[in-house]
């Protein structure tokens, strides 16, 4: 694979303000000489992601999270490296060349092909809501939606439609040209049989458009109108656009209704999405015919502070419960709440809320269990804790769950709530848990510690502009002393640039042993603001590494002279040695 030459990688960090491309994300505000903002990558009540234009260079001092605009992109939309460097150069008009002169090439699916597939996905909804209202069976269609209690306004916002019973309704509409029949197969609006014969996927079904984070069409959930038909929800398979486990139906559409939505209701089914919000519950999410996987909860947690699971009291609807309690626990953190809801028998949350309203559901779900009472209520109901073994199976399934968990508030809860049903004593717990309060936060940055020569390397990485300051000693390269090599190729490497940065240094040493190391460097707070302080510190630990340097050099040959083993061209550079060692005490 033809590499992106490195020119090409930095003049796209040069280009690229990373303060501008974060706040399109994450709202930014000024902080000093930084911008600031609540992690997006890990949830948090008061701002500790710092944004340097200086540096062109991100951290989380809650998370440890760090790095460039490659980096946050490859991140936070989860894209590969390539990806990245592309996503960035479309945005300045760009294209990524190779090494070998040719332009990059093309992924499987390029940004052109993906917007023809958003914009063919809102054709066909638009063709599905002109269905409701003009299709043969529209009067019929409409007089169920009627009946299940939905408005047209209701229907309207969340774009509900239908799918004509034909086999070739939306086939005949947009399958006009070769590429268009292949695409409508691609996204799933049409399939094929074994006998190779293309036709609607959806037929005869209410339409539910799936909508992305950002309101883009990658999907869709049909539901049947007869009892008797199967299956109830029929929702559109895998494509390049629609990922099931990281997207949430009604996500979009709640937070267009409140943009500062602070709690999520996660129903199963896209009819119960919508009833909930026909009666003043828009906040309503549904999984799409998967189970709610960490992805789900980690993207409902940067979003909402508290999430509902609303599940049928049968076996099936404690089975899915339980799954998201378990996918959730890496994502426990101090601020956030998981409850639990179970109806009652024969109910869901469409036909309950009709009949009991808006106040009285709400009611119901403030009255929730809460993350510790339904997690002790499934443990204990297969332990007998009145029996020895009992009790330790209880600590042997509890314990490596309760590791998992970042949230210190959390942990104390569980522990306190465990102790009495094993006739243990909170600190019993403390000492039995390894006293898991103490223990770091999930993802919490390691600590460095800052010797002299970490920190002429931080102030480098920080600000380039100081490798002007010293001369380049070439003999650095090769010197035995950790560091040594690494400062001197730093250096080496800002003088052969032209603007360098620290967004670009960072690129030049990803993937290699020293990448996170430099990054954590990078982030380190030297407290230093004033520009001539800087290089007089700079100077400063400079002069000391060279002295620690010739001071062991000496001791080292001065060793062998004791043994006899120094050779005339040691017995030399000793002599130097303690000539220069003089020269720079008489210097101060």
């Amino acid at each position: 694979m033809a590499l992106i030459p490195r020119y090409f990688i930095d003049d796209l960090l040069a280009r690229t303000d990373i303060v501008d491309l974060i706040d399109g994300y994450v709202p930014l505000k000024k902080a000093g000489r930084n911008h600031q903002a609540c992690c997006p990558f890990h949830n948090e009540k008061s701002p500790s992601f710092t944004v340097s234009q200086d540096k062109q260079f991100y951290h989380c001092f809650g998370c440890g999270a760090n790095g460039n605009a490659i980096s946050f992109l490859m991140e936070y939309d989860k894209l590969e490296f390539v990806e990245a460097i592309e996503d960035l150069a479309q945005r300045l008009s760009l294209e990524v060349p190779t090494e070998d002169g040719k332009a990059l090439a093309k992924p499987a699916f390029s940004k052109a092909e993906i917007a023809s597939d958003h914009d063919l996905m809102e054709q066909v909804t638009r063709f599905f809501r002109h269905q409701l209202k003009h299709h043969a069976n529209g009067k019929k269609v409409i007089e169920y939606i009627k009946g299940r209690g939905l408005s047209g306004e209701i229907v309207q916002q969340y774009g509900v439609g239908y799918a004509p019973s034909e086999w070739d309704g939306a086939l005949k509409a947009f399958g006009t040209n070769p590429q268009l029949y292949q695409q409508l197969q691609d996204l799933k609006i049409t399939t094929v049989s074994e006998k190779g014969k293309v036709f609607d996927f959806f037929r005869d079904r209410l339409m539910f458009p799936i909508r992305n984070r950002r309101g883009k069409v990658i999907g869709f959930g049909g539901r049947v109108m007869a009892a008797d038909q199967q299956p109830k929800y029929l929702n559109s398979p895998e494509t390049r656009i629609f990922h099931k486990g990281t997207e949430l139906y009604g996500l979009h559409e709640a937070k267009q209704f409140d943009d500062k939505i602070s709690q999520v209701l996660v129903v199963e089914g896209y009819m119960d999405v919508v009833a909930l919000a026909q009666n003043g519950i828009r906040y309503a999410v549904a999984a799409l015919g998967t189970a709610t996987t960490p992805e789900h909860l980690q993207m409902l947690f940067r979003t909402v502070k508290k999430v509902t699971f609303c599940y049928d009291g049968d076996r099936a609807g404690k089975e899915a419960a339980w799954r998201a309690l378990e996918n959730g626990l890496p994502h426990l953190k101090d601020g956030v709440e998981l409850t639990f809801a179970f109806l009652p028998d024969g109910e869901d949350p469409d036909t309950l809320v009709q009949k009991e309203g808006k106040e009285a559901f709400e009611q119901r779900m403030s009255e929730a269990k809460t993350f510790s009472q339904f997690f002790f209520e499934r443990l204990l109901q297969t332990i007998d804790t009145s029996t020895d073994a009992g009790k330790a199976a209880l600590i042997g399934t509890a314990k490596p769950m309760i590791e998992q968990i970042p949230s210190e508030f959390y942990r104390e809860v569980l522990l306190k709530n465990m102790a009495p049903k094993i006739g243990k004593t909170v600190e019993d717990m403390d000492k039995l848990f390894a006293d898991p309060r103490a223990l770091a936060p999930v993802n919490k940055p390691k600590s460095i510690k800052l010797t002299p020569m970490r920190r002429a390397i931080g102030l480098l990485i920080q600000q380039p502009s100081l490798a002007h300051t010293i001369p380049l000693n070439s003999s650095y390269e090769n010197i035995d002393m950790p560091g040594f090599a690494l400062l001197f190729n730093i250096q080496h490497t800002i003088l052969g640039m032209t603007t360098p940065t620290t967004a670009q240094l960072i690129e030049l040493y990803r993937g290699k042993k020293e990448g996170e190391y430099i990054s954590r460097l990078a982030a380190w707070d030297h407290l230093v603001e004033d520009e001539e302080l800087m290089v007089d510190e700079f100077k400063s630990t400079i002069r000391f590494i060279e002295d620690e340097y010739l001071t062991h050099r000496a001791e080292q040959l001065l060793s062998k002279a004791k043994t006899g083993q120094m050779s005339p061209a040691e017995r030399k550079e000793y002599q130097m040695l303690v000539m220069a060692l003089d020269q720079r005490k008489k210097q101060g």
